[in-house]
């Protein structure tokens, strides 16, 4: 579908890609990675036809669309949320407008046993059976859909987006590229601004679509379940993978023990040849062999090593003095605006436990945050215990550094004891290495301010952790370092999270937010991950419990029958909710299909029923046709629905 071949891009004289060759086929889902610098976005550019290479082609058919998402873009307003996506039908209502002139020219003319004529019924006929096809009755309900997918709620869908922030305004380009269904998609970072619930439901829309999928993400888990190959940009090359990122992970590490040790090798051959060059280089009886070693050092290619990965780098949280048993007790706790919150929040989180705030968008997570940080007002009662200092991570942390600073001057400032002779090792592991390490704040990126931020945050003496969105910024190797330190922590963490793979087995219990109230969540498997040490099988498993009250034995005669959800496995669980998913979308594309094909039926119809209609041959046949494939519709509808109630 896409040809990249012998790829070349040069920054500064400075090669970013060399002889790069790879094919993207029309049923790839594309996972590309590479440490931060290594030309990923600039990739995807090129792709997109946005960027020109210094050398090499991008070819693709004619016809071929594509689609492209980038980290940021230039957003504008002065239309409703609805106005906005649906200008990725731009093409369904040039269609339509062409479909309604020829529909009025036709009223106009008498003329109907001529030729011109004839050709424009048929240029309508055609137009109109491309329309049909191309859903242009229906796409006010994949409109619909998609944005309720990506969080937007019914009554969302014409309030100004002006009115949202950028992160949900970024949610709006993305469906709108979801929408134009190009035949290669390209996504950049496009968990960033989503909550967990839209993060799978963005996973199974990309692994039910039939074009191809190109993105770059850090978000572990989303890669995993929606890709089935990986393209790693390292050393200026592109390494291609035909496996998820989980078997890449592994099958890279032995690639890299291969090239160390041929590394070894060819360094033993060099020495060995210039030390024979040393030994014999005057001797008259060894001239030619002398010669003939300096042309073979002079033609080896020195092997290059994959960067090392230095995620293995062990940091800790500093934990200051003891705490008392609950840092956090939180009684009849409620928040209101111009509505409500959230409602009855009553919670008591115990010293030395990892808690996840956990839920979509907009339900009062960071809110409740604040509540315990006391900068907002609130009703009821929240408590925060003896001896409880807090090192609070906000998502706007990064506005909040001294930009004349440079980043190894904000770390050295608080950083105590031995770790003042690992700061190196710490920023390079944040990928502010070399020379990066001398930057002025002020000149740094939001995303690299962030993880400066976390950094900062990571060697303050603190015994209650709160962090808010802690993964935006950070690449997988980042995280995996972050996570180790908290989990090593001593003291009591609270982490906002909608990354599946940084809570998994990372907290000990979690909070779930929504509808105003906060409960604790006991059926984890919605949300693809479990706490630290609990079984994978919980009893009741299918139920959410307020936290507030305790948790009450089952009454004997509610209990089910037959196997309930408790007795299945973890993994058991997983296969039914994908299965109950996969027969949901079945039976939406059914009734789909027999509304589009009820509303062609009728379109037809009307046209029978006027003089020169009833008259054209042609339409009944199309009728007849169109009757016998609404009929298999409904046949394929009802199956969706038995296999639905069964």
């Amino acid at each position: 579908m896409v040809s990249i071949d012998n790829l070349r891009v040069e920054f500064s004289a400075k090669a970013l890609f060399d002889n790069v060759s790879y094919v993207i086929n029309p049923h790839d889902r594309i996972a590309l990675v590479g440490k931060n610098g290594a030309g990923k976005s600039t990739m995807l550019k090129i792709i997109a036809g946005l960027q020109q290479p210094t050398g090499g082609t991008v070819s693709a058919p004619k016809d071929t669309t594509i689609g492209y998402l980038p980290q940021v873009m230039v957003l504008h307003d002065g239309h409703t949320v609805r106005q906005e996506a649906e200008k990725a039908f731009a093409h369904l209502h040039e269609l339509q407008a062409r479909i309604d002139r020829l529909n009025n020219e036709m009223a106009e003319r008498t003329d109907y046993e001529s030729d011109g004529y004839m050709q424009l019924v048929e240029e309508f006929t055609h137009l109109n059976e491309r329309f049909l096809m191309m859903g242009g009755l229906n796409y006010q309900g994949q409109l619909e859909s998609t944005l309720t997918g990506l969080g937007f709620r019914h009554e969302d869908m014409d309030r100004p987006t002006s009115e949202f922030s950028g992160g949900w305004r970024m949610r709006i380009e993305l469906a709108k590229i979801l929408l134009q269904a190009p035949d290669v998609l390209l996504l950049d970072e496009p968990t960033n601004h989503l909550d967990i619930e839209s993060i799978q439901w963005l996973e199974q829309f990309l692994v039910s679509r039939s074009g191809a999928v190109v993105l770059v993400s850090h978000d572990r888990a989303f890669v995993n379940h929606v890709t089935n190959r990986t393209l790693e940009i390292s050393c200026g090359k592109v390494y291609d993978y035909k496996v998820k990122y989980d078997e890449y992970v592994r099958l890279r590490a032995e690639r890299r023990e291969q090239q160390l040790r041929a590394y070894e090798n060819q360094q033993k051959e060099i020495a060995d040849t210039k030390a024979f060059i040393e030994r014999f280089r005057y001797q008259a009886t060894k001239a030619i062999q002398v010669q003939s070693r300096i042309k073979q050092l002079a033609k080896i290619v020195p092997i290059e090593v994959d960067e090392e990965d230095r995620s293995a780098l062990r940091l800790k949280f500093t934990c200051s003095q003891r705490s008392g048993d609950y840092p956090v007790i939180c009684d009849e706790v409620r928040k209101a605006y111009d509505h409500v919150v959230f409602d009855h929040v009553n919670l008591t989180i115990k010293r030395g436990e990892k808690v996840a705030f956990v839920g979509r968008n907009g339900e009062g997570k960071s809110t409740l945050v604040k509540c315990i940080m006391g900068q907002i007002p609130f009703d009821g009662e929240l408590k925060v215990g003896h001896n409880v200092q807090i090192g609070y991570f906000a998502q706007n942390q990064a506005q909040l550094l001294d930009g004349e600073l440079t980043v190894f001057d904000t770390i050295d400032r608080v950083a105590r004891g031995d770790i003042r002779t690992k700061i190196r090792d710490i920023l390079g592991a944040f990928m502010f290495g070399g020379e990066a390490s001398d930057k002025k704040v002020k000149v740094l990126s939001g995303g690299e301010r962030t993880r400066l931020a976390m950094i900062k945050l990571l060697l303050e003496p603190v015994n209650l952790l709160i962090l808010d969105e802690p993964t935006n910024h950070l690449d997988m190797r980042s995280k995996d370092v972050l996570k180790e330190a908290i989990r090593d922590f001593d003291g009591t963490v609270i982490v906002v999270s909608h990354d599946r793979d940084f809570l998994d087995g990372l907290v000990d219990r979690i909070y779930e937010f929504g509808g105003g109230r906060v409960r604790e969540a006991l059926d984890l498997s919605v949300y693809g991950f479990h706490v630290r040490g609990q079984a994978e099988t919980i009893d009741n498993g299918q139920l959410i419990i307020p936290n507030r009250a305790p948790v009450a034995e089952k009454p004997a005669e509610v209990e089910a029958p037959k196997v309930s959800a408790s007795k299945l496995s973890y993994e058991e669980q997983k296969a039914q909710a994908r299965q109950r998913k996969k027969l949901e979308k079945a039976l939406q594309e059914a009734e789909l299909k027999v509304t589009e094909l009820e509303q062609a039926i009728g379109i037809l119809e009307d046209r029978m029923a006027t003089p020169e209609g009833s008259m054209d041959a042609a339409l009944y046949e199309k009728h007849g046709r169109l009757k016998e494939q609404l009929a298999r519709a409904e046949v394929e509808w009802e199956a969706a629905m038995e296999a639905m109630e069964e």
